[in-house]
């Protein structure tokens, strides 16, 4: 029976989508499939593991669908956050620390990062192993190989899972993951598990799927590897003075946190800083009508999984939330009324930022570390809070037209 999918304005007829049988109809993919097969055998896998990993395989339009609409990246941070740092999330993860700790103690000690981050992590990828995700990886990733506008990512991700299935650790069957190709409870990709997948439970497999030891150890292998620093926090809320020099935000500027205390930087809720002399950055997630946060070498590390700025505040903040019952939610409100941009005004922002001279390139949508450069260098131009926060009040500024 022929299946009619619409990707992305074209109509593909894919009655299979593998490389065994003759009688294949969708001789564009078989074509592709066989392009891909040099590469694989390059990457030490056999013809047998690269057929039984395609044989039976679809694609997937639901994938391309979900590629463009992440949530860390496309929802606002409050709504977010209140998803991620759930009651029941949080409930579940001093459950979960009860039932794991001699675990947890033990990867605490071997690798150095705090029990509590890696589950916290643990609860945001999978809900402590609740949701792992049904869908083959191979599926997944052959999907965004194939097509759309992830190709690259897609196809590293592809050849880097059938390595996987060369050395054995799992079987084609039970290689399940999330649309993108994460897997296991702590949803790492491919060539993350390939690269920092540790055999923690001894039995000779690096098992992140059935393995809470294997899942576990590898998330706090990678943060280890990825510049964690023990004894170190990720960072705290703070209150900024009514002078502050919105110019000091963003990751690039650091200072002590006693340096930021002389400037009038305060620990929200009446508290002080532990460690005064932790070299911190201020971010302000939804400009200066927001919380403030100084964040600390270890929230980097929380990028390195994810990098979104709403992922690594929200594992920060769930893991304070499960190591301290007591403590609350942030004190400033979040400006629910001060909405980020929609994808089509992102665009158009970055193009009236290009045409007035304070950004090079082309408007791409993505609000990077550039764009937010720009936004600050045109609030400083014109007198506005030098935040960077590419909101809509910059927007309606710049087509007023400054």
């Amino acid at each position: 029976m022929r299946i009619i999918i619409f990707i992305t304005s074209l109509l593909v007829f894919v009655p299979s989508f593998g490389v065994g049988p003759a009688q294949a109809q969708n001789a564009a993919f078989e074509r592709w499939v066989q392009s891909l097969w040099p590469e694989a055998r390059k990457k030490g896998v056999s013809q047998a593991t690269f057929r039984r990993a395609f044989k039976g395989v679809t694609p997937d339009p639901e994938v391309l669908r979900k590629a463009e609409h992440q949530p860390e990246f496309t929802r606002p941070v409050w709504k977010y956050l209140a998803s991620a740092v759930s009651q029941r999330r949080i409930e579940n993860g001093r459950e979960m620390l009860r039932k794991h700790g001699a675990l947890l103690a033990r990867i605490e000690e071997r690798y150095g990062v705090d029990r509590h981050v890696v589950v916290a992590i643990w609860g945001m990828e999978s809900s402590y192993g609740q949701f792992k995700g049904t869908k083959r990886v191979i599926r997944s990733l052959a999907t965004l190989a194939y097509q759309g506008s992830r190709r690259k990512f897609g196809r590293s991700q592809l050849l880097a899972a059938l390595q996987i299935l060369e050395r054995g650790d799992i079987h084609p069957a039970k290689m399940t993951g999330s649309w993108a190709g994460a897997m296991g409870h702590t949803q790492f990709i491919p060539t993350t598990y390939n690269a920092h997948a540790v055999d923690f439970d001894g039995d000779g497999r690096r098992n992140i799927w059935e393995s809470h030891a294997d899942a576990l150890g590898s998330t706090a292998n990678y943060l280890r590897v990825s510049k964690w620093r023990p004894g170190e926090t990720w960072g705290y809320e703070v209150y900024l003075p009514g002078n502050f020099d919105y110019a000091l935000t963003g990751r690039k500027t650091v200072k002590t946190l006693a340096q930021w205390g002389a400037l009038g930087v305060q620990r929200a809720k009446g508290k002080t800083f532990p460690r005064p002399n932790d070299r911190a950055s201020i971010i302000l997630p939804t400009g200066s009508k927001g919380p403030a946060f100084v964040v600390i070498n270890n929230f980097r590390s929380i990028l390195r999984y994810n990098n979104a700025i709403s992922y690594a505040l929200a594992v920060g903040h769930l893991a304070d939330r499960i190591r301290d019952p007591s403590m609350g939610g942030f004190s400033r409100p979040w400006p629910v009324d001060y909405l980020p941009l929609a994808r089509s005004e992102r665009f158009q922002l970055q193009r009236l930022l290009v045409a007035r001279g304070f950004m090079r390139g082309e408007a791409d949508g993505i609000l990077g570390s550039q764009t937010r450069a720009a936004v600050r260098a045109y609030q400083r131009a014109n007198g506005l809070a030098v935040d960077g926060y590419p909101s809509v009040v910059v927007l309606r500024h710049l087509q007023r037209g400054g």
